[in-house]
């Protein structure tokens, strides 16, 4: 694939996230367009870690399209093919499950993750993090805030070793985390107190 051809497998990508997730708003006040956050992952991807390889960036840039809109394996598939699709359904969360369940398979499941998915994952998480951290969802409480970053950081507990400048930028956003926030992250090594831990039945609604 010619630079050329990368470059517009990228982009087309970049319109059909924008035409899948049109409507869709992010939680925050100014109700940012939802393909504002796909684009800002696959831009983190490429500047803080460094990695421009074109199936990682448009894997990133389609990472919540199955799950969030009514985007078809099969529509994946045979636009960008079987390698970026199974990325895709690797980052995917399975919605049957309920939320605290799908938050415990993350933990779980982190470290069975290709390198590819890894990487997006430190993305999404650092991404989402910055955002709740300086720009959060108008009806967070501290406490919820506090939590999620409590449970990326147990995520990104599992996959550390991927990618040291994103690890890097997402250690330092804990560290404001924990002087915005005012409170202090517990170690991975105690994972099993909170609600999303392996060990914990995280089955029930």
């Amino acid at each position: 694939m010619t630079d050329t051809h990368q470059l517009d497998a990228i982009l087309d990508a970049a319109i059909f996230a924008a035409q899948k997730h049109q409507g869709h708003v992010r939680k925050d006040e100014q109700a940012s367009p939802y393909v504002t956050h796909s684009l800002a992952v696959a831009r983190t991807i490429c500047n803080i870690g460094k990695v421009n390889d074109p199936t990682i960036l448009i894997a990133a840039i389609l990472h919540d399209t199955i799950e969030d809109t009514n985007t078809m394996e099969a529509e994946i598939q045979e636009r960008f093919g079987e390698e970026i699709l199974s990325i895709v359904l690797e980052v995917t969360d399975d919605k049957s499950q309920n939320k605290l369940a799908r938050k415990q398979q993350q933990v779980i499941h982190a470290h069975n993750l290709s390198n590819g998915a890894k990487i997006i994952k430190l993305a999404d998480k650092l991404t989402n993090c910055l955002d709740i951290l300086h720009t959060p969802p108008k009806n967070w409480s501290l406490g919820r805030r506090r939590e999620y970053i409590q449970w990326a950081a147990d995520v990104i507990a599992q996959i550390r070793g991927t990618n040291p400048s994103l690890e890097a930028a997402f250690d330092e956003m804990l560290s404001q985390a924990e002087k915005t926030l005012d409170y202090k992250l517990e170690t991975f090594e105690t994972v099993n107190d909170r609600p999303w831990g392996p060990n914990i039945d995280a089955s029930s609604p």
